[in-house]
């Protein structure tokens, strides 16, 4: 409970910000402020905060995702739909492109049966078969890393427990395709509370910012688009643990999120950074640690598989490789609107885009050396998540595929960097409004779809707004000094106990 007296909605004093008290979004925020006069206006200046003994802020915000996360299931409901074929046998009614006029369209859907899941195919291991259009077949593998395939695999054999258990038990039942997107969308929804928990305990003293996690627009649409919030949810526990001085368990939970995308990885670089900026024993040795057994961590789930189906294993590495710029790149974007055929020129079947992969790893290496600079000369020490925000961000500005649930990556990131709702909101609206073009453009312009190029204007508009993003943290980082910020959401604090108490409003 926290009495605020006399300080109102006019006050900026830094009293109103002192560790233990809770930021109060209607006097700070002005997208807070303007919405809270539909039911009266912001909080009174004499009000307390953290009476309630049931809806804490914690609750409030996992209440709110609940809700989000619903509405995303409702949004791929379409997609579920089932009807009875000619011969009577039920069938997943994507009719006349039912999957891309709905937009209901889905990752989970179509990988259950292409890549043998359904079949009991084991990941890595049992090939698939892809025809092309001239007939040939091209053998292929699992195409995710070790830990997404293996998540398929086990949602599809608890697919063919639950179908057992309807055949013998009053429990509802459908398609196995509509059972197993069932199973793993729970894990999904699963993974995203986490990330909202884990959001809300790096800022404890702004916990409303939590609530642009839950309620983002990309999670209402890309939640269930593929098993990205996984990954998420590792690499926001890993910040977690960091903050909480568990240096080793924040390197495996990065390790495992690397083992399902490989994104978290990516976060080694900023805690490398901020360690080597902080010029202390404690914060190297910190850096040390997580990096250490985040790799460990990587390689330990990955090497049995590499020993075991080495040619499994290497499909996705393969896949990355081989494929050329994806429609929602950058790289696409130029081609289509200049002529340009690219580095490579026109590629033919199977011919790997070599220049195109060289200019990208180039240019990401060159992106990663500023960012390093920028943290090791900025006038005053980086945030963790400022640094990791600008990593994820320059490499799906500047990689070959940006597929749209990849957005997903940023949401935290961009919350606990640069929590400014309004800015936040419009980029995460106008980022989820991509998939809207992206699905019409399937359909095709004789089916009365949409052509190519209102689907890359929403692409550049996305772009332009992650760029803009980026600039103002850098902004932040070139004009800041230690006065002016508040202390680091991730890095644990000098000298802070392992296990601190916890203060009445946290606890709250």
């Amino acid at each position: 409970m926290v009495g605020r007296g006399d300080t109102g909605p006019s006050s900026r004093s830094s009293s109103a910000r002192s560790a233990g008290t809770r930021q109060i979004p209607t006097w700070d925020e002005p997208l807070a402020a303007s919405a809270s006069r539909v039911i009266g206006g912001p909080l009174g200046r004499h009000a307390l905060v953290g009476r309630s003994p049931y809806w804490t802020p914690l609750r409030v915000v996992l209440l709110m995702a609940v809700v989000v996360l619903a509405l995303a299931w409702l949004g791929k409901s379409p997609c579920l739909q089932q009807y009875r074929a000619a011969d009577g046998s039920l069938a997943l009614d994507w009719q006349n492109d039912r999957q891309y006029v709905a937009m209901c369209y889905s990752d989970t859907v179509p990988l259950y049966g292409v890549e043998g899941l359904a079949d009991g195919g084991v990941p890595y291991r049992d090939a698939w078969f892809d025809t092309r259009p001239d007939g040939t077949r091209i053998e292929r593998y699992m195409e995710y890393p070790v830990l997404t395939g293996f998540y398929q695999w086990a949602n599809a054999r608890f697919t063919d427990g639950w179908q057992y258990l309807a055949g013998v038990l009053p429990l509802p039942s459908a398609l196995d395709v509509v059972v197993y997107f069932d199973i793993s969308a729970v894990g999904l929804a699963l993974a995203w509370l986490v990330v909202v928990w884990g959001v809300l305990r790096l800022r404890p003293d702004r916990p409303w910012d939590a609530a642009l996690v839950a309620l983002s627009p990309l999670v209402l649409v890309h939640a269930f688009t593929n098993f990205d919030t996984l990954a998420v949810a590792t690499a926001t526990g890993a910040f977690v643990a960091l903050r909480g001085r568990r240096p080793v368990l924040a390197g495996v939970l990065i390790g495992i999120g690397g083992a399902v995308k490989l994104y978290p990885l990516l976060l080694l670089l900023p805690i490398l950074l901020v360690g080597l900026r902080r010029r202390n024993r404690d914060a190297l040795r910190t850096a040390v640690l997580a990096i250490g057994s985040g790799v460990s961590a990587w390689v330990l789930i990955n090497l049995p598989v590499a020993l075991a189906w080495f040619r499994g294993w290497t499909e996705f590495f393969d896949l990355n490789r081989t494929r050329p710029a994806d429609p929602d790149s950058i790289w696409y974007v130029i081609m289509y609107f200049t002529g340009w055929q690219g580095f490579d020129g026109r590629l033919a079947e199977d011919q790997v885009p070599v220049v195109l992969d060289t200019v990208v790893a180039v240019l990401m290496i060159a992106a990663f050396a500023g960012i390093a600079v920028l943290a090791l000369r900025a006038p005053r020490p980086p945030q963790v998540a400022e640094l990791a925000f600008l990593t994820v961000a320059a490499f799906l500005l500047l990689n070959k595929v940006w597929s749209p649930q990849y957005s997903l990556w940023l949401v935290p990131l961009a919350v606990l960097a640069l929590p400014r709702w309004r800015l936040l909101l419009a980029w995460m609206t106008v980022d989820a409004l991509v998939w809207v073009p992206r699905m019409f453009q399937y359909v095709g312009v004789d089916a009365k779809g949409l052509p190519p190029d209102p689907f890359l204007v929403t692409v550049l508009v996305r772009d332009a707004f992650v760029v803009t993003l980026c600039v103002l943290v850098v902004r932040s980082m070139l004009r800041g000094t230690d006065d002016a910020v508040p202390p680091d959401p991730v890095w644990p604090a000098t000298g802070m106990p392992a296990r601190r108490p916890r203060t009445p409003v946290e606890q709250r």
